[in-house]
């Protein structure tokens, strides 16, 4: 990538902005990484309500989370390449208009298939929004002031997230569901203008040839992990031929892949960015970080919706002690960075986040709203002290030149983690809950002495009534169950990737 193409956001060779522009261009970029990560997550609080809406059945209904992260993580391979094709300033103002246009149309679907289609176009066109915004930030911020810009941009990134949710209830509960979607057409054209207006319009292009081989290598990897994992459960796994040739085509991919990239003279992913241990230490762990951030979320607004009876509006609130948590996480992390171990400011993090699901995995149907609230603040009091120093770490031994490849790579990596762990999570709520009912369900029996004393005296299990509402709390208990487990799994891969962190090292950033 040329030195040029790098700076062109920064108006004169080796300058900076004023701080009046530079206000401006921020301003401009966190707004689209506020909208990328709220459109990653608005949707779950109303995913009840788009199924009724759209007549679309419990797996499919995944499609509309699961398609607009993996169509950010088909693109986000090309961004290096795409930066330099058309530069900076045309790219991200089209895709902003491309953004817009899909958002429009998924607030006016009238079917699950539309509403996936345009979700696929509306992840797409906002894959750029993140890495692109995270190099811009940091070329136009003196060096000094690196940790402090992306503690700002930070907020961004960590707290749309946890505003979806909530945002998602209140239109919702005022409007409709589909105002979860329509929300971005005005804040896309307030981005649009303010950079339209500020960012560099001097733009070299470099025609450098696009490696077809790498991006095809590792896209049909991807798809296929996520077409296994979505598939998988209604296959009945690799009792099926399809369950089969998607894993082929997943090792198969990775394997060409990885071959191609250290032996092609120029890759779409650059060697030096995957032989970087303290990069790939870090990519692993915001793999798992992903996980641990979507996953539960993606389930936890349908929990409360369906199994302790939240309106729409209560179960968005109820998430709101995620976003204080976060808030003021977010504020202690620029200070915190620079003064601490950035290594024991992310342990301190991921230690909050397992104490949270732990808390979660106590989750009961008789509970009231203090532990989701509890537990809620301390996920996102972690989750605000991880990125900023995480990522501060794993960009500081990455040259300059590649770092909006770099960034394109680790956003691929955490959109990867996010759509796998809603995929698992998803998969093991079926499962569990099938599995659990089944066992509750055969010891219903009307003639247990200690069945009959759980239950209310005015229930007979001999009756058909009595039956069919016996059967309606054994589904209840056995879904909680369930995401009791998920929950529980959740805290486990939180307490695993601690160790990696004793493999990490902060370095100055190379100015290559």
């Amino acid at each position: 990538m040329s030195d040029s193409t790098v700076s062109q956001a920064v108006p004169g060779e080796g300058d900076y902005p004023a701080p009046a522009q530079r206000t401006l261009i921020t301003t401009g970029l966190i707004l689209m990484t506020l909208m990328t990560t709220i459109d990653a997550t608005i949707a779950n609080t109303v995913l009840p309500q788009i199924r009724a809406s759209l007549g679309a059945s419990q797996d499919e209904i995944l499609w509309v989370l699961t398609s607009f992260i993996l169509a950010r993580t088909v693109v986000m391979p090309a961004i290096g390449w795409l930066e330099q094709r058309f530069g900076r300033r045309f790219l991200l103002l089209f895709n902003l208009v491309a953004f817009t246009v899909a958002s429009f149309l998924c607030g006016i679907s009238t079917n699950i298939y539309e509403m996936v289609g345009f979700r696929l176009v509306q992840g797409a066109s906002a894959a750029l929004f993140m890495p692109m915004s995270q190099a811009i930030l940091l070329d136009i911020t003196p060096p000094e002031k690196h940790a402090r810009a992306m503690s700002i941009w930070g907020m961004g990134a960590v707290l749309g997230p946890i505003m979806g949710p909530i945002l998602g209830g209140v239109l919702t509960e005022h409007l409709s569901w589909r105002w979860v979607f329509f929300i971005n057409v005005p804040l896309s054209v307030v981005g649009f203008l303010i950079l339209s207006s500020t960012l560099s319009k001097h733009t070299e292009q470099v025609r450098e040839r696009f490696d077809g081989f790498g991006y095809v290598t590792l896209i049909a990897a991807l798809i296929a992990l996520q077409l296994l994992l979505d598939r998988g459960p209604t296959k009945e796994w690799f009792a099926s031929t399809e369950i089969w040739v998607y894993l082929a085509v997943l090792l198969l991919g990775l394997y060409l892949f990885f071959v191609h990239i250290f032996t092609t003279r120029r890759p779409i992913i650059h060697p030096s960015i995957l032989a970087d241990a303290n990069f790939l230490i870090a990519a692993l762990m915001v793999l798992c970080i992903g996980v641990l951030m979507f996953a539960g979320m993606a389930v936890l607004p349908t929990m409360m919706q369906n199994l302790l009876d939240y309106p729409v509006i209560t179960a968005g609130m109820t998430q709101a002690s995620r976003g204080v948590g976060s808030f003021i996480s977010m504020f202690l992390v620029g200070w915190l960075v620079g003064r601490f171990d950035n290594r024991l400011i992310v342990l301190t993090g991921i230690a909050l986040v397992a104490v949270s699901y732990y808390m979660m995995s106590g989750f009961s149907l008789q509970m009231s709203q203090d532990p989701i609230v509890v537990s809620g603040f301390f996920q996102g009091l972690g989750i605000g002290l991880i990125f900023i120093p995480l990522m501060t770490m794993a960009f500081a031994t990455i040259p300059q030149a590649l770092r909006t490849e770099a960034a394109s790579f680790f956003g691929l990596i955490r959109n990867v983690g996010s759509s796998v762990g809603i995929s698992i999570v998803g998969v093991l709520q079926i499962y569990n809950t099938r599995i659990v009912s089944d066992r509750l369900a055969a010891g219903l029996t009307p003639d247990d002495p200690t069945v009959r004393a759980m239950l209310p005296q005015t229930l007979d299990l001999h009756t058909a009534r009595g039956q069919a509402i016996a059967e309606g709390m054994v589904g209840r208990q056995a879904a909680m169950v369930a995401y009791v487990d998920s929950f529980h799994l959740l805290f486990i891969i939180s307490m695993v990737i601690l160790p990696l962190l004793f493999f990490l090292r902060s370095t100055e950033a190379k100015n290559a």
